[in-house]
């Protein structure tokens, strides 16, 4: 897919109907490069997993819809993982204390949207070893997935080694040998033999390697359906991409959500329609979907980072972009999110585009990512008080740096902007 820059003009302030007509599978499919974004340098760890699954069940003459819902778990096994702290333990231990922690989180995130509560239970249980899982309670059909993708999981991590220098070949029956140790404890002998009769081929392990994987991708993708998306179910969508990057730092919880909203009440303020307020306050939940790349120590940093990690933080907008451009029918959405760091004099990033150019709905989300930004408790320093932010506003409208339109739609009820920042706070 070649790069086009996201750089309209065109308005956007009546309706164009509520539904959007979008294939679900592109929704998972971008949930999955979120979360690889987690991994840095390893970025397929969730295809990985899906691709391994879905190959024992079909090995084992499971049914199609079986081998892609497998396929569909593994994608998103991790999203409760947001911190590449976490990562690097699934990458680096076979097993380690706190292994739960992300499967909670995740539950919570699944459970909560009706078209993937079918896979809270499995992502629940998919660090519990299975002469731990509660198979009686859970169900055969849970159980079985929980543990097949802690299985598939698991020969990920032993192997993350190998895929940089080629040696993955050379390391498979040790890995072979290590799963089938674990035959009873970790894993269902059952699903073990299954994993040790699909793994026997060379072409199992090749179809790890990154250009298989996008073969893979493809094929999985023609299983998917069209349907249409009202947009509060989209915002429920939203809301999971958001919760993700909200919870890799404790100094940037709530911000998505502050943003959504904050951009909702000036775009109301401004006259834009109300389905493309709906649509301002969805592409501010995922605005900084991109940040997931940013490392731990670089987001949590207590003091000014130094260039090459701003360079590394400016990045994450047009993460943002690669993320979302891939799902058709969030052309709008796509655009405003990823341009929320492009600047009225064209300096910004990452297309350094002339932000006048650009959407109201664009320019609104960017003065709402700065004000909320200002207003929030971060690192190095205390959110500011009203009566402060409003200084650094309008000095930021005197340089030109945001529009004076925006500025006064802030400014003209600056409490109820306040509020709308911080949801869970009271004015100050």
């Amino acid at each position: 897919m070649t790069m086009a820059i996201p750089m309209q003009n065109t308005s956007t302030r009546h309706a164009r109907g509520t539904d959007l007509h979008i294939n679900v599978r592109h929704i998972l499919f971008a949930l999955s490069d979120a979360l690889d974004l987690v991994g840095i340098d390893d970025v397929a760890h969730g295809k990985r997993v899906g691709i391994m699954a879905a190959e024992c069940a079909r090995k084992a003459g499971d049914s199609t819809a079986e081998i892609s819902a497998l396929f569909d778990l593994g994608l998103l096994h991790d999203i409760g993982v947001s911190s590449s702290i976490t990562h690097d333990h699934l990458v680096q231990e076979f097993d380690w204390n706190d292994a739960q922690n992300h499967c909670e989180i995740g539950y919570g995130l699944l459970n909560n949207y009706s078209r993937l509560t079918w896979a809270a239970l499995p992502v629940k249980y998919h660090h519990t070893r299975w002469d731990c899982l509660p198979v009686e309670r859970l169900g055969e059909s849970v159980a079985t997935r929980a543990n097949l993708i802690y299985l598939t999981d698991r020969v990920d991590g032993l192997a993350a080694a190998h895929y940089a220098d080629g040696s993955l070949l050379m390391s498979t029956q040790a890995i072979r040998q290590f799963i089938e140790k674990c035959a009873g404890s970790y894993f269902s002998p059952a699903l073990v033999e299954m994993f040790l009769d699909a793994s026997r081929s060379e072409a199992f392990w090749l179809s790890l390697e990154p250009r298989s994987i996008q073969a893979y991708m493809s094929e999985m993708f023609a299983l998917g359906d069209y349907c249409s998306m009202a947009l509060p179910e989209l915002k429920q969508v939203a809301e999971i991409f958001s919760r993700i990057v909200d919870a890799k730092s404790p100094f940037t919880a709530e911000h998505s959500h502050g943003v959504a909203s904050l951009a909702k009440h000036i775009g109301q303020r401004m006259s834009v329609s109300p389905e493309n307020c709906d649509k301002l306050e969805i592409a501010g939940l995922l605005h900084d979907i991109g940040k997931l790349r940013v490392p731990d120590d670089v987001l949590d940093k207590p003091g000014k980072l130094d260039e090459r990690e701003r360079k590394i933080m400016n990045s994450h907008s047009f993460e943002t972009y690669q993320i979302l451009r891939c799902i058709p029918g969030l052309e709008d959405i796509s655009r405003w999110a990823s341009c929320h760091h492009e600047e009225p004099n064209g300096n910004g990033y990452p297309f350094h585009i002339d932000a006048r150019t650009l959407e109201l709905e664009a320019r609104i989300l960017r003065v709402a990512d700065i004000f909320q930004a200002m207003v929030q408790n971060r690192p190095y320093r205390r959110g500011l008080s009203q009566a402060d932010v409003r200084l650094f506003m309008a000095d930021l409208c005197a340089q030109g740096a945001i529009e004076r339109e925006i500025f006064d739609a802030v400014d003209s009820d600056l409490p109820a902007a306040y509020k709308a920042a911080l949801p869970s706070l009271a004015p100050v």
